[in-house]
C-alpha cells in the first residue's frame, strides 16, 4: 500500500488523542492553578512565582533538546518501538511530581521557593521525556499528510478535553475543603494526575510505529546540532517564532483568567462555566480542522484562527466587563485557538520531511525537540510575565483590588494575548512557504531518492546470484 494513502483506524486515532488528554490533565493543573497556589496558599510573592516559572521552564527547554538527542541516538530498537517506551516509563514520575507540586510543606519562604523550583524542574524533565516522544512519534505512525492532520486534530481534541476538565473540575473539588484549602489543592491534583497517568498508558498500548528509522552512526545527533536544526530548516524556524507568540498568549490567558474571574467579575466559580462553553467551542473548532484544511490548506486555516482569536480578545477588552459578555467573547477567541493549536502539531511533521529533503538526514527527535525548545522558552516567558505584572499592578492576595490592579488584569488577559496573536499571524503570513503542493513534491522526491539508493544494491545481489548459477 502507498504510504501516502494509508488510513489509520479510528481506534488508533482515539488512542493517540488520549495521550494529549492525559498529558494535559497533568500539565494544566500547573498551568492554571500553580501560580495561584504559590501566591494564595504558600504565601510566595507573585514575583517569586514568576521567577520559579522562568527558571524551571528554561531548564525544561534544554531537557527537550536532550530528549531529542536521546531519541535519535537509539540504535537497538525493539518491538515496542522508538518512542513508545518513553511514554510508558516517564508517565509515572510525571504524575507523582505533578501531585507533589501542590504540597504545602510549611517551610520558610526561602525553602518553599527552593523546593517549588526543584519540583517544577523535575516535572519538566520527566514531562519532556514523555511528551516529546509522544509528539515526535507522528512521522513514525503515518506519512499520509491528511492522516497527520487528523492525528493533530485528535491530539488537540484530547488536549482541549484535558484543559476543559481542569478548568471545570479543579476548583469545585478544591472548594470542598473550605477550612483547609491546601488539602483541597492536593486532593484535586492527585485525582487529575492519576487519571492522566492511565490515559498515557492507554495511548502507549493503542498506537503503532510503522516507519521507524534509525539515524546512522555517522549522523549521530549532538546537542548543538539539534539546536541548530531549527535555523537550518526555514519552515521550522518560522513555525517556532509563530508558536513562541501563540503559546505565550495562550498560557498568559490561562494563568490570569482565575484572577480575572475572582477579582474583576467577582465570581471565581464563573471560571467553570466559562471553561465549559469556551472549551466546547474549541472542540467544535477541532472537529472542523480536517475539513477546513482539506478545502483551504493549513496556512490559510491557521491565519483565520489567529484573526478570530485577536478579534475575540479585542471585543472582550472593550465590552467584557459582564459575565455574559466575557463568556461570549472568550468563546470566540478560544474557537480561533482551536485551529491554531491543532495546526501547530500538524505542521511539525511536515518540517521533518522538509529537513530530510534538504539535508539528507531524518531526525524526528531533533526537529521536534527543537520545536518544543521554542515552546518551553515561550512557556517560561508566559509564566514569568504574569508574576512580574501582578507585582507591578499591585496585586495583593485575598483582598479587594484597586482600580489600577483591575485594569492591569484586563490588559494582561486580553491586550497581551491579542498583540501576540497578531504578531504570529504576520510571521506565518509573510514567511511560511511550505504549502501542500510543495510538500507533496518533497515527499515524491524523497521516495525517488530511496528507490534510487536501493536499486544498485539489488543489482549487485542479482549479479552475485547469476554468477553463482553460472
Amino acid at each position: 500500500m502507498n504510504v501516502l494513502t494509508l488510513k489509520l483506524s479510528l481506534r488508533e486515532k482515539f488512542a493517540y488523542g488520549m495521550g494529549d488528554f492525559g498529558s494535559n490533565l497533568m500539565l494544566c493543573i500547573g498551568t492554571l492553578y500553580l501560580l495561584k497556589f504559590y501566591t494564595d496558599v504558600l504565601g510566595l510573592p507573585a514575583f517569586y512565582g514568576g521567577v520559579i516559572f522562568l527558571v524551571a521552564k528554561f531548564f525544561t527547554a534544554f531537557t527537550d533538546i536532550l530528549t531529542g538527542v536521546l531519541i535519535d541516538s537509539r540504535r537497538n530498537i525493539g518491538p515496542k518501538g522508538k518512542f513508545r517506551p518513553f511514554i510508558f516509563y516517564a508517565a509515572m514520575p510525571v504524575a507523582l511530581v505533578a501531585t507533589a507540586q501542590f504540597v504545602d510543606t510549611g517551610l520558610t519562604l526561602t525553602m518553599k521557593t527552593a523546593f517549588s523550583t526543584v519540583l517544577f524542574m523535575l516535572f519538566g524533565l520527566f514531562y519532556s521525556l514523555m511528551n516529546c516522544s509522544y509528539g515526535a512519534m507522528v512521522p513514525a505512525i503515518t506519512k499520509n499528510p491528511h492522516e497527520r492532520a487528523q492525528l493533530a486534530a485528535w491530539r488537540q481534541g484530547g488536549a482541549t478535553l484535558g484543559l476543559l476538565l481542569c478548568t471545570v473540575g479543579f476548583i469545585p473539588i478544591q472548594a470542598l475543603f473550605v477550612e483547609r484549602p491546601s488539602l483541597g489543592y492536593l486532593v484535586a491534583a492527585t485525582l487529575f494526575a492519576t487519571c492522566g497517568l492511565f490515559c498515557m498508558w492507554w495511548c502507549h498500548s493503542g498506537v503503532k510505529e510503522r516507519y521507524v528509522e534509525v539515524v546512522p552512526e555517522s549522523h549521530k545527533p549532538a546537542i548543538a546540532k539539534s539546536f541548530l536544526a531549527i535555523f537550518r530548516n526555514p519552515p521550522l524556524l518560522v513555525l517556532c517564532i509563530a508558536n513562541l507568540c501563540t503559546l505565550a498568549a495562550f498560557n498568559i490567558k490561562l494563568a490570569i483568567q482565575v484572577y480575572y474571574t475572582q477579582y474583576v467579575l467577582n465570581d471565581i466559580h464563573l471560571l467553570s462555566w466559562m471553561g465549559f462553553f469556551s472549551m466546547g467551542c474549541i472542540l467544535i473548532g477541532v472537529l472542523m480542522v480536517p475539513a477546513a484544511v482539506k478545502r483551504f490548506g493549513k496556512k490559510q486555516v491557521y491565519l483565520g484562527g489567529l484573526l478570530l482569536w485577536a478579534a475575540g480578545d479585542l471585543l472582550n477588552y472593550a465590552w467584557g466587563d459582564s459575565s455574559l459578555s466575557f463568556v461570549l467573547f472568550s468563546c470566540m477567541a478560544f474557537f480561533g485557538t482551536a485551529f491554531v493549536n491543532s495546526l501547530n502539531w500538524a505542521l511539525v511533521p511536515d518540517t521533518v520531511d522538509y529537513g530530510e529533503w534538504k539535508t539528507g538526514i531524518r531526525a524526528e527527535g531533533s526537529v521536534y525537540t527543537g520545536y518544543t525548545f521554542s515552546r518551553k522558552i515561550s512557556a517560561a516567558l508566559a509564566g514569568f510575565l504574569p508574576g512580574i505584572m501582578l507585582t507591578q499592578i499591585g496585586y495583593i492576595p485575598n483582598i479587594a483590588q484597586s482600580e489600577t490592579t483591575l485594569n492591569g488584569l484586563r490588559q494582561l488577559i486580553f491586550i497581551w494575548p491579542c498583540s501576540l496573536a497578531i504578531t504570529a499571524a504576520m510571521t506565518m503570513g509573510l514567511f511560511y512557504k511550505l504549502n501542500e503542493q510543495r510538500f507533496m513534491q518533497i515527499i515524491a522526491e524523497l521516495n525517488e531518492r530511496k528507490q534510487e539508493a536501493s536499486t544498485p544494491q539489488l543489482s549487485v545481489e542479482n549479479t552475485k546470484e547469476a554468477s553463482a548459477t553460472l
